[in-house]
C-alpha cells in the first residue's frame, strides 16, 4: 500500500519543503514550478517564492502534528518491500492503470500523493518518470522524502515534504495526479480529493485508489482487528464501497470515466510475503509463488481487477466551459 502526507501548518518548518524542492530538481528556475508562491521561507531565494503556507484549521492543529510525527517513525522504521514478488505483482497492476487511463507519459506532469512507494515499496513514480513523465510528488515524512528522492538516482523529482489536505501547488497546475491508498490514512478524505481538484488542470486525470470494503477475501476485517491489537504498521484505515467512492470523487467535482482496481490476492498472503520477504527469505519462495498464482488469475481475467483490495477510480476535471464545470462555478 501507500501512505499519507501534510504541507506547511503552523507548526511544520517551511525551509524543510523548500530545501527539498530545490535540492530535488537539476538546477532549474523555481520560476518554472508550480509551487504557490505566497509562504516566506526560512532564508531568501532567488526567483519567485514558491511556497504558500495555506494553514490547517486550528482545531486541526493537534491531529496534524501527530500524524507528522507518526509517518516520520514509520518512515524511519519500516523495511524496503521493494523485492517481494507480490510488490511486482502490485508494481505490475499500476503500470497497468498509468497505460489504461492516462495519456502519453512522455512530457506529462504528473503529481503523486505521497511517496511511500518510491521509498519502500513499488517505485511506480519513478517508472513514470522514466518513461518521460515530469514527476512532482508530497509526503509527510521526510524519511520517505530522502529516500524517495534519493531512489530517483540521476532522474529528477520535485518532491516538498507536505501533505495533499493543503497541497503547495498553484491550481491546474498537473495533467494527472495519481494517489493509491492515501486519503483512507485521515479524516478528511474529501478535503484531499478537493486539492486534487483543485491543482489539476481542466482535463486533467485523478486516478485515485482506496482499500476495497467489499474485497471478497476481506481484507478490511484483517486490518481491523489487526490495528485494535495494535498490529497494524500502516495506522488508522478507512475502507470504501465503489459507490461511495464514485460519489465522493463527482463531490468535489469530478466525471468519473472509468472504474477498475489492483491486487486482486487475499491481503493476509501479501503481508505474509512481505513478512517473508523481510525476516525470512526462504519462505517467500513459497509465498511469493503462491502470490503468482492470483496475479496470473487476474491476468487471464481481467474483469478481476474490479475486485482487487484496492479500488481505483478515474476522474477527469471537466474542461473549463463544459456544462459539468459551469456547475461546479455556481454558487
Amino acid at each position: 500500500m501507500a501512505e499519507p502526507h501534510l504541507t506547511r501548518t503552523p507548526d511544520a518548518e517551511p525551509s524543510v519543503g523548500v530545501a527539498v524542492a530545490r535540492e530535488s530538481g537539476g538546477g532549474g528556475s523555481l520560476r518554472d514550478e508550480p509551487f504557490r508562491e505566497d509562504a516566506a521561507p526560512a532564508e531568501p531565494i532567488s526567483g519567485r517564492r514558491p511556497w504558500r503556507d495555506r494553514g490547517a484549521p486550528s482545531a486541526a492543529r493537534p491531529s496534524a502534528a501527530r500524524y507528522r510525527r507518526f509517518w516520520a517513525d514509520v518512515g524511519d522504521q519500516f523495511p524496503d518491500l521493494g523485492g517481494a514478488r507480490s510488490t511486482a505483482f502490485y508494481r505490475r497492476d499500476e503500470e497497468r492503470l498509468f497505460r489504461d487511463y492516462l495519456p502519453s507519459l512522455d512530457g506529462l506532469r504528473v503529481m503523486k500523493t505521497d511517496l511511500w512507494d518510491e521509498a519502500k515499496n513499488t517505485r511506480i513514480l519513478r517508472w513514470a518518470a522514466a518513461e518521460g513523465a515530469v514527476a512532482f510528488g508530497v509526503d509527510i515524512s521526510p524519511p520517505i522524502v530522502f529516500d524517495a528522492r534519493r531512489g530517483f538516482g540521476d532522474l529528477e523529482l520535485r518532491a516538498p515534504v507536505s501533505d495533499i489536505r493543503w497541497l503547495p501547488f498553484r491550481d491546474a497546475s498537473f495533467d494527472a495526479v495519481y494517489s493509491m491508498g492515501t486519503i483512507e490514512h485521515f479524516l478528511e478524505s474529501e478535503q484531499a480529493v478537493e486539492e486534487t481538484f483543485r491543482v489539476l488542470r481542466p482535463g486533467g486525470r485523478l486516478i485515485l485508489g482506496v482499500p476495497n470494503r467489499f474485497d471478497p477475501f476481506l481484507r478490511p476485517l484483517l486490518v481491523a482487528l489487526l490495528y485494535r491489537l495494535g498490529l497494524y504498521g500502516y495506522g488508522y484505515e478507512k475502507c470504501y464501497s465503489r459507490r461511495a467512492l464514485r460519489r465522493m470523487l463527482e463531490a468535489a467535482g469530478f466525471e468519473v470515466v472509468a472504474e477498475s482496481g489492483i491486487l486482486f490476492v487475499p491481503g493476509w498472503l501479501r503481508m505474509l510475503d512481505l513478512a517473508c520477504h523481510t525476516w525470512v527469505p526462504p519462505l517467500a519462495r513459497i509465498t511469493g509463488a503462491a502470490a503468482g498464482l492470483f496475479a496470473a488469475l487476474a491476468r487471464r481475467v481481467p474483469f478481476l481487477h474490479r475486485h482487487g483490495y484496492l479500488l481505483a477510480s478515474v476522474g477527469v476535471r471537466p474542461p473549463a466551459g463544459s456544462a459539468e464545470a459551469q456547475t461546479q462555478e455556481r454558487p
